[in-house]
């Protein structure tokens, strides 16, 4: 039976970006996907199962680098060879406004949700809001941040790969999944939320 809903191939590597990052996501660079998994496995590890403290490790990495190239300064002036060559350490202007741009347009979107809250009194953003909150703040409550960010490189490194080979299996189980959470909804908005009662704006002027 042919598919009602036929959906066309997207190129996950476009979506990725189609750079370095997708290749390494896809393990098309499978030498940077292994080196990120090691590197990623080993922090977790130092600083989750074996105790480390983050401050500490990284205070003594940076005393042995200086301590490095210290010792590899004098012994080149005293043997009578080249400096160790060292990268030019600043960030550029161009960095600097990327990421202030980043954070501006993150900023002016959260103070948007809390507009529609608070001003609009939007009751169904409000309700996506809170369950989203709630759903972050349980997974938060079951993992401890780094093995949070342990699980985000493991499925990085994971899902892109998976969803490029089964593709069209994976969408439409999507496909059917999202027209059941659509009709729950649907159910939802019509037994309850139509039937709250919503204060009207009252004396607080809606400014575009």
């Amino acid at each position: 039976m042919a598919d009602s809903n036929p959906t066309p191939r997207i190129s996950v590597h476009q979506a990725l970006g189609g750079g370095t990052v997708a290749d390494v996501l896809l393990w098309r660079e499978w030498c940077s996907g292994v080196v990120m998994l090691t590197l990623s496995t080993m922090v977790w590890y130092l600083f989750e199962r074996a105790g480390y403290n983050f401050l500490s490790f990284m205070a003594n990495v940076l005393s042995l680098l200086v301590a490095i190239l210290f010792f590899w300064a004098k012994s080149a002036s005293l043997l009578n060879r080249s400096l160790p060559s060292l990268p030019n350490l600043e960030i550029s202007e161009n960095t600097v406004v990327i990421i202030t741009d980043e954070l501006h347009q993150w900023i002016n979107h959260t103070l948007s949700i809390a507009h529609n809250i608070a001003i609009a009194r939007d009751l169904k953003f409000f309700l996506k809001v809170a369950v989203s909150l709630w759903l972050v703040s349980y997974i938060g409550s079951l993992f401890e941040f780094l093995t949070l960010v342990y699980i985000g490189v493991i499925l990085s490194l994971s899902v892109p790969v998976v969803y490029d080979t089964y593709q069209h299996f994976i969408d439409e189980k999507l496909y059917v999944t999202r027209r059941f959470i659509q009709t729950q909804y649907r159910k939802i908005d019509e037994m309850v939320l139509r039937k709250l009662p919503l204060p009207s704006n009252g004396g607080y002027p809606l400014h575009s």
